[in-house]
């Protein structure tokens, strides 16, 4: 019995026992002076589309798959671009040409004329790639260190002003005091050899430590023949090393001088880092093609050092087009399927692997098919590819100019920062300055384009896919600080308080998991996107619409997907997510379904704002009644009482979704929901209400 009581306490303290037994006071601020802000439903809470497998496109778009979709009562569409993940151009239409059109290569330009209808669009890789690592399907290699003479990476002529940089990540730390490199044109006249200093990894914690020169690691370079330099007496222990340089030959690579971006930047053919004796050059770094996830299961024997670098050089051929299951929705089908609800799409431009006369012409595109456009994306997830903030910043400037050169009210965005939840550190700059959103706000400002910033937008992963347990719990109860976290950091950083804040993708994890499909991604899924809007974000959107196959997550050892329903391997749909309800709830019962007018107020409860177990919302419908939407993550029912202003309130309906409407386990892809009753609707009575635990209420008054 004392073992059993012992269990019983560790999963609900004794004080939430207390708690339970006098309601919880939920206070809505009614005073319109202090209203958050007005949103439109469909316009304020939507779904993002991305890249299928390949050949799915016209089924997954098929209209019987698309009213399924519009049954969640999600609203407006970001297009994602899986691309810029992978380290690719995006060839958004097929149809286009080449910079070198004789030979099927160099800067690609897709066509801005329409003509067939764009069903399929796809990526392509990049000969010129210096990374190891992609965020995408991360199964690339880097040029520099592949061990093939013939291949270089080139940094991306677009940037040729601004310094760029290579660093070598050795796996663990040794003892380097030289380096060769094998140079080809354009080369660096002048460049430092650096290691890194600090307490964190210099690639994923970039705020935590500093680059400092070798004593001799000044270079002044002469010519692209591979030579060693010995950039220490003295051998220095150390895991990273970064070359930065700062000014180039600017002669012309293995394209030729037709084109000035062949000539602008910096290329290298290969990089050797070690140490440097009377007995020679004794090289650290191991060659490969095998690049990607060291992780994986590949049949890569000697993988390659990994390399970053600070950007990459989008040319490319006909060849380059990526063979794989990864086809981008072209942006007519998208557009024209009924998913926008003809709505004002919120579309993307490929920026960092592309140029701004792709860009432009995709904007000349769609309005030429007078497509509704809310917003215009600039690129995706830079961060995730560790481009410096001023780097961006400088290809956001020209690419802006592209295309307000097309349109000059289009409203343009970004950076689009893959998910997390504290601000983002880089490298410090000569001030010492970290914060990544701060430098790229100031870049724009000291320029006089601030303007430029039509919103600011992130993308929204906060937690792992195989929490459970405790630590899924405290995930939940932790979301709702987070997205006020995030709000609070961009003003903090210097983002004016007039620009729109969007959420463009989220999802449970970045990893994928079960949570979609469970009871907890419903719990999670309403805290976030109603959390958002308390919060004073314009948009917020859940990631993803299209319904794709259920995968099974070894780790976590569990079936799910990130969509809204449960689909099969043969992509048939035979059940729908709690993801699925918990929009509903949001778009059907907390706000009125449409795009009208509706107001969000502040909401406090005597649980206090932090990390409480229960959460509510509140807003002021069109039609002048209220509706607090209510999210109990206890695992016991919650007794609640409103309060309206200064007057005790009593509700004239209640809907609700938790287990005891709908349960998945998620051990099995065959499996189906067992309760699967959809929301229930009750008529309450009196004027405490119960929230039965592990649910979403929204009570009407």
């Amino acid at each position: 019995m004392v073992r059993r009581l012992r269990r019983c306490a560790a999963f609900v303290p004794a004080s939430l026992f207390l708690l339970a037994v006098a309601p919880i006071t939920v206070r809505v601020d009614t005073n319109p002076a202090h209203a958050i802000q007005t949103v439109r439903t469909q316009s304020a809470l939507g779904s993002a589309v991305d890249s299928d497998d390949r050949g799915k496109i016209p089924m997954l778009y098929a209209p019987e798959r698309v009213q399924q979709m519009l049954a969640s009562g999600l609203g407006t569409i970001t297009y994602r671009l899986y691309t810029e993940l992978s380290i690719q151009d995006w060839h958004w239409n097929p149809s286009g040409a080449f910079s070198d059109a004789a030979h099927q290569q160099g800067y690609w330009t897709s066509s801005a004329q329409p003509g067939t209808s764009i069903v399929d669009s796809f990526g392509y890789t990049l000969p010129h790639r210096g990374d190891t690592r992609d965020q995408g399907d991360d199964n690339g290699y880097s040029r520099i260190d592949d061990g093939d003479s013939s291949t270089y990476w080139k940094s991306n002529p677009y940037l040729a002003d601004r310094p760029q940089w290579v660093v070598v990540d050795l796996g663990k730390t040794v003892a380097v005091n030289a380096v060769r490199i094998a140079w080809t044109n354009p080369y660096a006249t002048r460049y430092r050899v650096e290691y890194w200093r600090g307490e964190g990894d210099a690639i994923l914690d970039q705020g935590n430590g500093s680059w400092v020169p070798f004593a001799q690691g000044d270079v002044s370079n002469t010519s692209a023949d591979a030579r060693v330099v010995q950039v220490a007496t003295a051998p220095q222990t150390v895991r990273w090393v970064r070359l930065w340089m700062t000014a180039s030959s600017n002669t012309c690579d293995t394209h030729g001088s037709a084109d000035k971006r062949n000539c602008a930047g910096y290329a290298i053919q290969d990089i050797g880092v070690g140490t440097g004796d009377a007995s020679g050059f004794h090289d650290l770094v191991n060659r490969s093609t095998c690049g990607g996830n060291p992780d994986a299961d590949k049949p890569c024997q000697n993988r390659q050092t990994t390399m970053w670098t600070s950007s990459t050089d989008p040319w490319h051929s006909e060849n380059d087009r990526v063979k794989g299951d990864q086809d981008q929705p072209g942006v007519d089908i998208v557009s024209t399927s009924g998913i926008t609800r003809g709505l004002p799409m919120i579309y993307a431009v490929p920026v960092f692997y592309s140029t701004p006369e792709n860009a432009a012409n995709e904007l000349r595109y769609l309005e030429a098919r007078h497509y509704p456009i809310r917003y215009v994306e600039m690129g995706e997830e830079v961060d995730g590819q560790y481009a410096l903030p001023e780097d961006y910043a400088d290809l956001y400037l020209q690419f802006a100019t592209a295309l307000h050169r097309v349109d000059p009210h289009v409203k343009l965005g970004g950076p689009i920062f893959e998910g997390f939840n504290t601000d983002l550190a880089a490298w410090p700059d000569e001030a010492g300055r970290t914060s990544w959103f701060g430098r790229f706000i100031s870049y724009l400002r000291e320029r006089g384009r601030l303007d430029d910033l039509g919103f600011m937008s992130f993308e929204h992963y906060p937690f792992h896919a195989c929490d459970d347990g405790d630590a899924l719990q405290d995930d939940l109860v932790r979301e709702p600080a987070l997205i006020r976290g995030m709000v609070d950091i961009w003003h903090s950083e210097g983002l004016p308080k007039s620009t729109p804040i969007l959420v463009t993708e989220s999802n449970f994890a970045a990893d994928g998991g079960s949570q979609p499909q469970r009871i907890s991604g419903a719990l999670w899924v309403a805290d976030y996107m109603a959390g958002a809007l308390s919060s004073g974000i314009e948009y917020a959107t859940y990631y993803q619409y299209e319904a794709e196959p259920l995968r099974y997550n070894s780790h976590c050892d569990r079936y799910g997907s990130y969509g809204l329903f449960l689909t099969g391997d043969d992509f048939a749909i035979h059940g729908r997510g709690a993801s699925f309800y918990a929009a509903q709830m949001l778009t059907r019962e907390w706000l009125l379904p449409g795009n009208a007018t509706q107001t969000i107020y502040p909401v406090t409860t005597s649980l206090g704002d932090s990390r409480a177990v229960v959460t509510a919302y509140a807003a002021k419908r069109p039609n002048g009644t209220w509706s607090v939407l209510l999210v109990n993550k206890d695992f016991i029912d919650r007794p609640v009482r409103v309060v309206l202003g200064s007057r005790d309130a009593r509700a004239r309906g209640m809907a609700t979704f938790g287990p005891k409407q709908y349960t998945w386990s998620a051990r099995s892809a065959s499996e189906l929901p067992s309760p699967d009753s959809g929301i229930s609707h009750v008529d309450p009575a009196g004027d405490t209400y119960v929230l039965p635990a592990r649910s979403l209420t929204v009570l009407t008054f």
